[in-house]
C-alpha cells in the first residue's frame, strides 16, 4: 500500500471518531490496493459503512497534485451492500473482498460476514441462472435504447452499457465476480464458459466507426447472449388436469374473431389473435413438456381468409395433446345442455 493511501485511511478514521464517535462501522480496502494491482497511479478503493448522519461529510474526491490521481472517497450503506449481496451484477469486489481495516463491533463484522455467505451460496447454486436471466433483461432495454438512438455517441453509450451488463451475466452464470478493475476484465472471464464469438463480437462493436455499423453486431451479442443464457428445464408430461380448457379457452378466445377479421379486411385484428394464440401456446409449452406450436409462422398479410383457416389447422394440431392425455374437449349440443351438466356436476 502506497503511503499515500495510509494517510487517507488514517485521515477517515480520526475524522471518524472526533467528529462522529461510534457511527463509523466498518472501514476496508479493496480493489488494485486490496488485490496487489497497485501501480503509480492507482487511487484508493474504501468500503466505508457509517451512519446516513456522517455519510456526507466522510465522502470526498479530490486530486492529489504530487501523485497525479484522482480520489473518490464515498460511503456505503448496509442496503447498498445487501443489494450486492442479491448477486445481480458481478462487481462485488467491494463487498466480497474488502479487507477490514476497522470494525466497530463483532455485530457489524457479523453482519458483513452473512452477506457475503449470502452472495456466495446464490453464486454456488442454481439461482445464479436466475439472476443472469434477469441481467438479461436489462440486456434487452439497453439493446432496444442503442437501436433506437441518434447517432454514433448515444448508441456508443447505450452498447457501453449493454456490454458490461453481458459481461455480468457471463460472471453470474459462471459464479463468478470481478475482483479486480476494467483492464483486468478479459483476464478475469479466463475459465468462465462464454458464449461462442463473445470477445471478438464485443471488439467489433468497440471498432465500429458509425451507428450503421454497430446494429450488426449488437444484434450478434443479443441474440448469442440469449441462447447462453436460456436454461431448458425438464418439463413434467401434461395431465389432464393440466390440458383442460386450455383448447377450449383457444377457441373462445380468438377463433371466431379469426374469421370476423377476414370478413372485415382487418389485417391487424387478423395478426393480433394469431399473435395472442402463439402467446397462449408458448405459456402451455413452458409449463409442460407439449410441442411448441407455431401459429405466427403460418401468418399470412395477404390472405386473411386463409389466416383463419391456418389458425384452425394450428388448433387441431393442439387438439392431439388432449388425445394423448385421454381428455375430449368439453362440447354441449346447446346451452340448455351446458346448463344441465353445469348445475349437476
Amino acid at each position: 500500500m502506497k503511503a499515500s493511501h495510509e494517510e487517507i485511511i488514517a485521515a477517515v478514521l480520526k475524522k471518524a471518531e472526533d467528529r462522529f464517535p461510534g457511527e463509523l462501522e466498518l472501514l476496508g480496502i479493496y480493489g488494485s490496493a486490496a488485490t496487489g494491482d497497485l501501480h503509480e497511479r492507482s487511487d484508493l478503493d474504501l468500503l466505508i459503512v457509517t451512519s446516513e448522519r456522517s455519510a456526507p461529510a466522510l465522502s470526498e474526491a479530490f486530486i492529489l497534485d504530487d501523485e497525479q490521481v484522482g480520489y473518490d472517497i464515498y460511503c456505503t450503506s448496509w442496503q447498498m451492500l445487501e443489494e450486492d449481496a442479491e448477486c445481480r451484477h458481478a462487481n462485488l469486489g467491494k463487498l466480497m473482498d474488502s479487507g477490514i481495516v476497522y470494525s466497530r463491533d463483532e455485530a457489524a463484522s457479523e453482519r458483513l460476514e452473512s452477506l457475503r455467505r449470502k452472495a456466495a451460496g446464490i453464486l454456488a447454486s442454481d439461482e445464479r441462472y436466475s439472476r443472469a436471466g434477469d441481467i438479461m433483461h436489462q440486456v434487452l432495454v439497453q439493446y432496444a435504447l442503442a437501436m433506437a438512438a441518434g447517432g454514433i455517441s448515444e448508441r456508443r453509450g447505450h452498447a457501453a452499457y449493454m456490454i458490461s451488463l453481458c459481461l455480468s451475466a457471463v460472471m453470474i452464470s459462471g459464479g463468478r465476480y470481478f475482483r479486480m478493475g476494467v483492464k483486468r476484465t478479459f483476464e478475469e472471464i479466463e475459465g468462465v464458459p462464454l458464449p461462442e464469438r463473445f470477445r471478438e463480437t464485443i471488439y467489433r462493436i468497440i471498432g465500429c466507426r458509425d451507428d450503421a455499423d454497430m446494429e450488426k453486431p449488437l444484434t450478434e451479442l443479443l441474440r448469442i447472449m440469449l441462447a447462453f443464457t436460456k436454461r431448458t428445464e425438464e418439463r413434467p408430461a401434461p395431465t389432464r388436469e393440466d390440458l383442460a380448457g386450455t383448447y377450449e379457452e383457444m377457441v373462445s378466445n380468438w377463433s371466431g374473431k379469426m374469421e370476423e377479421a377476414a370478413q372485415r379486411n382487418d389485417v391487424f385484428s387478423s395478426f393480433m389473435n394469431m399473435a395472442s394464440l402463439q402467446f397462449m401456446f408458448r405459456e402451455v409449452s413452458e409449463r409442460m413438456a407439449v410441442m411448441e406450436y407455431d401459429a405466427l409462422g403460418r401468418f399470412d398479410p395477404d390472405d386473411l381468409e386463409g389466416n383463419a383457416g391456418r389458425f384452425g389447422d394450428a388448433l387441431k394440431e393442439y387438439l392431439e395433446e388432449y388425445e394423448k392425455a385421454g381428455l375430449e374437449p368439453a362440447r354441449y349440443a346447446d346451452a340448455r345442455s351446458f346448463a344441465e351438466h353445469y348445475l349437476n356436476s
